[in-house]
């Protein structure tokens, strides 16, 4: 009784100190523009159901975007970027995979914004390749808060094509922004 105890007791507390390194959100928020200075209007896309998780011992990264969840000014953009840009209904999913490389210099103890490296695969439209980027990381009290970058993706790279009919209205590559607000693991078990 008193092994299986023990043995408990340690897988507990092994569990709760390894999810004080993680954090998480379900609800970041990703930008993107596509506008030109031809376009007639912005073609801007928000999404605000960003999940991710940060490993702060490994630096580890990940997030994933629904993409039927970008929401646009108008209905017809919407309509048009799910079906014959991003085919939102074969691929419904972007995923990032990567690490922090710098994570190191962060430094949980002492609140502020630090900067940071990522690289990683990014899968778009069924297509998948490594890009990197700066970005910030939030500490307060003890805790990642906020991430936040930006970069820019090409179309093109993830066979997204766009029409010759409004290829002065579509910038061929995407100004992407990520804000995501993070919570402990150790808080949700």
């Amino acid at each position: 009784m008193k092994k299986t105890f023990l043995v408990w007791a340690l897988t507990l507390i092994s569990f709760c100190t390894y999810s004080q390194n993680r954090f998480f959100t379900k609800n970041g928020n990703v930008h993107f523009d596509c506008t030109t200075p031809s376009s007639p209007e912005n073609i801007v896309g928000t999404n605000d159901k960003v999940s991710s998780i940060i490993d702060v011992s490994t630096g580890a990264l990940e997030f994933a975007i629904l993409m039927k969840a970008f929401s646009f000014e108008k209905a017809l953009m919407q309509e048009h970027f799910n079906e014959n840009y991003v085919e939102s209904d074969k691929f419904p999913k972007a995923i990032f995979k990567g690490t922090i490389s710098n994570m190191n210099i962060v430094n949980l103890s002492k609140d502020g914004s630090y900067p940071v490296k990522v690289t990683g695969i990014m899968t778009l439209h069924g297509v998948s390749k490594e890009i990197s980027s700066g970005g910030t990381i939030s500490i307060k009290g003890g805790l990642i808060v906020a991430a936040k970058s930006e970069f820019k993706l090409v179309l093109a790279d993830y066979g997204i094509t766009v029409p010759s009919l409004v290829k002065d209205k579509v910038a061929s590559e995407a100004k992407i922004t990520v804000d995501l607000v993070y919570q402990s693991m150790a808080k949700k078990e």
